[in-house]
């Protein structure tokens, strides 16, 4: 990094393109057998929403095996799926609830790639249906946090729930729920066990009746001897962050995301993309800076780490809008 924790540009390099044109928000992603995997997700393939269109979900599953290669089409999820939550494990790609156009799913699958083939195995499903939800590997403890039971955006939880990935017959525990107003479309990290649940939306009721956002600040950690504890506020809002977030050098970053500063503008058409801005939490300190820019901003996207890379995986620029762009830092 540079002198005061910035992460330069010249850090970021642009991966192949996803074979998906339009790019896709809310994919599953992570990497089996050495292999960047990135699957489902959602997009406008016909009209922008502002001029009635339509949001499709997808099933495809695509696979790169370097960075320098070509991706190539591997497989089908076993439905169209989207706003899940996927975490990278030795043993595979975790994939955790989701949508799809009617509904959200409990449902639980693991990906593996091996011998260039895809294996999807069905495991224990969650004990609520969520989507926009974030979660992260602690050790070997896979921690569910937030999210929605049903699609409109009407209601969400701060319902929290874990499963022991070591052992195969393991059923997901509830822990206590993070505390605070019940959100969606945050951004998970964790560090030296502990887990970080960082930003996302609340709903609140607007006297004209409608539901809006709330954009959030908070950061919460989480250790089972310890429960939920808050901490130092963000320097801005974040949601829909790539997540599970990275870490360097004791710094979780926060890498863009929407802070809603744009959330009245239009006409949405010429909306001007996210914002860059990268927020950097100092663990030890408890204390926030901003560490430099994206090349471009990005919200409701995964990230994984590859090859010594931090990858966030296609996504949206701006609302209604994703780009198959893919950018991988050095950030260590």
């Amino acid at each position: 990094m540079m002198p005061g924790g910035a992460i330069p540009l010249s850090d970021w390099v642009r991966l192949p393109d996803l074979p998906s044109k339009l790019g896709l928000a809310g994919a599953f992603a992570g990497v089996a057998d050495g292999c960047l995997l990135v699957a489902g997700g959602a997009n406008f393939p016909d009209q922008m929403p502002w001029d009635g269109g339509i949001k499709k979900w997808h099933d495809t599953v695509y696979a790169l095996e370097k960075p320098d290669g070509a991706w190539s089409t591997v497989g089908q999820l076993p439905m169209p799926l989207g706003y899940g939550v996927s975490v990278t494990t030795t043993d595979g790609i975790f994939c955790v609830g989701g949508s799809d156009s009617q509904r959200h799913y409990s449902n639980v699958f693991r990906l593996t790639w091996k011998r260039n083939k895809l294996t999807t195995e069905n495991l224990h499903p969650l004990p609520i249906a969520l989507a926009n939800h974030c979660g992260a590997l602690v050790g070997t403890t896979l921690y569910i946090v937030g999210g929605n039971e049903k699609p409109g955006e009407l209601e969400c939880v701060n319902r929290a729930f874990t499963l022991d990935l070591s052992n195969p017959t393991a059923r997901w525990i509830e822990i206590p729920s993070l505390p605070g107003k019940p959100r969606f479309l945050s951004t998970a990290g964790t560090h030296d066990g502990t887990l970080f649940i960082v930003g996302g939306t609340s709903l609140e009721s607007n006297p004209n009746g409608k539901i809006s956002r709330n954009y959030l600040k908070e950061i919460w950690s989480y250790r089972s001897d310890q429960g939920w504890v808050l901490r130092a506020p963000m320097l801005k809002p974040a949601v829909a962050a790539p997540t599970p977030a990275p870490v360097l050098a004791g710094r979780l970053l926060i890498l863009t995301g929407d802070d809603g500063s744009l959330a009245q503008f239009r006409p949405l058409a010429q909306h001007p993309g996210f914002p860059s801005a990268i927020q950097s939490y100092d663990i030890p300190t408890d204390s926030w800076t901003f560490s430099g820019e994206l090349p471009a901003g990005r919200a409701v996207l995964p990230c994984v780490q590859w090859q010594g890379k931090t990858v966030i995986i296609s996504g949206e620029q701006r609302p209604g809008v994703r780009t198959p762009e893919i950018l991988a830092g050095k950030l260590n």
